[in-house]
């Protein structure tokens, strides 16, 4: 009993160490997994911002590895294929932008506004990130399906919904026309924000959205708000 009375207090000590390690081990596993969301957010700005300046199609993994100051290599480290590179980006996209949508909805209690803010929310988003609509566009125009398309149809899917609800609460709540078409009303929506996008990519001025979207959305407002 003694003897192993002596022995209990090393044994304790190997535990603490064994754990200690374990910590250690999960620790360094959660900085690396940090890291590698660290690099992948870098690639996502990088290929944004590298699509503002050229053609998104003509964008080779080695320009992207180039701006980043790595090689290929690396760069595939993070990322199984060239076309993984092109879903995470569409990923960011939907997911930040659908974000900017709901944080610009919540502030308005009037579905109209709520409307407008969204609207504006959207237009100052492609701005700020001119790059987007580019790749965009150009993904949609790729023959074939891919899992970058996928992402791309269920954040308009996504972003429909938003609008229906909006639109559907103000008719609920009499500021729309109730005999107003809810699915039309925000395709037509979207539709305003893609003409506006349209037009900047032509002259390439995308500043020119911003001065325009208010002018836009006030003859929107007047085709769907009920006449009093």
């Amino acid at each position: 009993m003694r003897a192993m009375a002596m022995k209990c207090p090393y044994r304790r000590l190997t535990l603490e160490k064994d754990s200690n390690r374990l910590l250690t081990m999960k620790e360094r596993k959660r900085s690396e997994r940090l890291r590698a969301n660290d690099r992948k957010a870098v690639t996502v700005q990088t290929i944004i911002e590298l699509a503002a300046e050229q053609n998104p199609a003509e964008i080779t993994t080695s320009a992207m590895a180039e701006r980043m100051h790595m090689t290929q290599g690396a760069l595939f480290r993070h990322f199984a294929s060239k076309d993984a590179i092109w879903q995470e980006v569409m990923e960011w996209v939907a997911e930040h932008l659908l974000a900017r949508v709901d944080k610009a909805a919540q502030v308005e209690k009037s579905p109209l506004k709520a409307l407008e803010a969204v609207f504006m929310a959207h237009i100052r988003f492609v701005v700020q990130y001119a790059g987007v609509p580019r790749i965009l566009f150009g993904e949609l125009q790729r023959p074939g399906d891919s899992q970058t398309k996928r992402v791309v149809r269920k954040l308009l899917a996504q972003y429909g919904k938003r609008l229906r609800a909006l639109i559907d609460q103000g008719k609920s709540q009499g500021e729309l026309e109730p005999e107003i078409d809810t699915g039309a009303a925000a395709a037509l929506f979207i539709g305003a924000i893609q003409g506006l996008i349209m037009q900047s990519l032509l002259t390439g001025k995308s500043g020119g959205v911003r001065a325009k979207a208010p002018k836009v959305f006030a003859i929107y407002l007047r085709g769907i708000r009920r006449v009093r």
